[in-house]
């Protein structure tokens, strides 16, 4: 199987890609500093870019920690896109990931996120719609001058919010003294 595109006008993507970094940033202090920015998103992959002076190492390149939250931040952002994009709502988390180190990045630098080989967002949605919870694997790679830099490997998992009930509200009403 492969990724299908969020069937969704590139207005509609360009609001949420927006909105979510916006999100990120004023939610995620680690996401400010680092100044990050969702720079593409088309419904299959994702890219988060940063710039090197706040992510900067001792050595000159960048932090190895600036690099695996970038990445990481990428994936989370490409599963809660595709979860808005359907209308869902639900919590996202990462469950699992492996970080390779193959090279250092000497300056700014972009996190491309898509779905693992045989991953499929409609199978997701599917599940997060009839199990309220869902998992998905993803990759994303950080380039370097020479090649790939940095990749990441993670599974990510989204748990549904529950549906607000309105019957304890009436009940509740019902109960209530008369003002007799």
């Amino acid at each position: 199987m492969v990724a299908t595109a969020t069937p969704l006008v590139a207005g509609t993507r360009d609001a949420l890609r927006a909105a979510l970094e916006r999100e990120l940033l004023a939610e995620i202090p680690l996401a400010r500093a680092m100044q990050l920015a969702i720079d593409a998103w088309d419904g299959e992959s994702l890219a988060i870019t940063a710039p090197l002076a706040p992510n900067i190492n001792d050595k000159g390149c960048a932090f190895g920690g600036s690099l695996a939250a970038v990445m990481t931040l990428a994936g989370w952002a490409l599963v809660r896109l595709a979860v808005d994009a359907d209308g869902l709502a639900a919590d996202i988390y990462v469950q699992d990931s492996t970080i390779r180190y193959h090279a250092p990045v000497w300056g700014d630098f972009r996190a491309e996120a898509r779905l693992d080989a045989g991953d499929a967002f409609d199978g997701f949605l599917a599940a997060l719609r009839q199990r309220g919870k869902a998992r998905l694997g993803v990759e994303v790679v950080v380039a370097g001058a020479g090649g790939t830099a940095t990749t990441l490997v993670a599974r990510f998992v989204a748990l549904a919010h529950p549906e607000p009930s309105t019957a304890g509200g009436d009940a509740a009403q019902s109960q209530a003294p008369s003002a007799a």
